[in-house]
């Protein structure tokens, strides 16, 4: 017995924290988001106004969602916003990430710029936006340009690619910074050896930096479309929704249907159809990539 009491001590010393570690964090989440998720799961099948009782409505509201023009171009919108803007943040993100990590002239006072808009909260920068763009008093009277008298906000054909712009300027620089961060954990030596066989900067961006920035490419992709699918209030303080239904996105369907016309039922319908994409959005993009077995890739790791 006193042989097994030090093995004892040291099995117990390896096998790490106890899980009951993990309760406050469970119970948060569980109380947080899985409780209230639940229950906008059981308001999706009933009908309330916000005030009254509310009255079991079976899968009366799903069909009326799914039936619902304006729902449907609000998911229309979403995809279409989401495709678009990963299509502008992701090579801008990178490159910017790539500049900033290496040891340029000025590239510190340039990454102080490319930073600044996340100092600005997103019903900020909505503003900003709305008030810079307004042709009556905006950037087109400041400078007396021509190309910026158009109505940017009041022209359907006009107006969802400003909000692409305005989110893509907002989020820009946030992955830049992952993938700064990325930048600088691939070892020097790999660049060092690469330059001895004669490589150039292109050439090392290809078979270097890209193929050993996947798994950050894969988290800030991830964030990307997953995140795509919560704006809500820089869209809402740029456009409302506006002009008509042009840039009515789904979270922003979701709010106005059930604050604006009092159908939480629907409106619930609307989140929970948000949840489902957006979580199997995000588990899709880890299993087709293998970003669940990631491994670290920093040097001597």
């Amino acid at each position: 017995m006193l042989l097994r009491a030090p093995a004892r001590r040291r099995a117990r010393a390896g096998a790490g924290p106890s899980n009951w570690l993990l309760a406050p964090a469970l119970a948060f989440f569980g109380i947080f988001s899985i409780g209230p998720l639940l229950g906008v799961l059981v308001l999706s099948f009933m009908q309330w106004d916000g005030l009254g009782t509310p009255q079991w409505a079976g899968g009366g509201n799903w069909v009326s969602v799914l039936e619902n023009p304006v729902s449907r171009q609000a998911m229309w919108l979403t995809v279409k916003l989401t495709l678009l803007s990963y299509a502008v943040q992701f090579p801008l993100s990178l490159l910017l990430g790539v500049f900033m990590a290496g040891h340029q002239r000025y590239r510190e006072f340039l990454s102080v710029l490319y930073f600044l808009p996340m100092l600005f909260s997103a019903a900020a920068i909505g503003i900003a936006f709305k008030a810079l763009l307004d042709p009556n008093f905006g950037l087109s009277q400041a400078f007396d340009a021509a190309v910026l008298r158009q109505d940017w906000l009041g022209r359907p054909d006009l107006a969802f690619y400003v909000v692409v712009v305005v989110i893509s300027w907002s989020f820009i620089p946030f992955h830049s910074l992952l993938y700064q961060a990325g930048v600088r954990q691939i070892p020097q030596s790999m660049y060092e050896a690469a330059t001895l066989d004669g490589a150039g900067t292109v050439r090392k961006f290809f078979s270097i930096t890209l193929p050993q920035l996947k798994y950050t490419i894969v988290t800030s992709s991830t964030l990307m479309l997953v995140g795509s699918l919560t704006y809500f209030d820089l869209v809402f303080s740029l456009t409302g929704g506006g002009p008509g239904t042009a840039t009515r996105i789904l979270p922003l369907d979701m709010y106005l249907t059930g604050f604006r016309s009092n159908q939480m039922g629907e409106a619930s319908v609307l989140a929970v159809i948000l949840v489902a994409v957006g979580l199997t959005l995000a588990l899709g993009l880890q299993r087709l990539t293998g970003a669940d077995k990631m491994e670290s890739q920093a040097e001597g790791a």
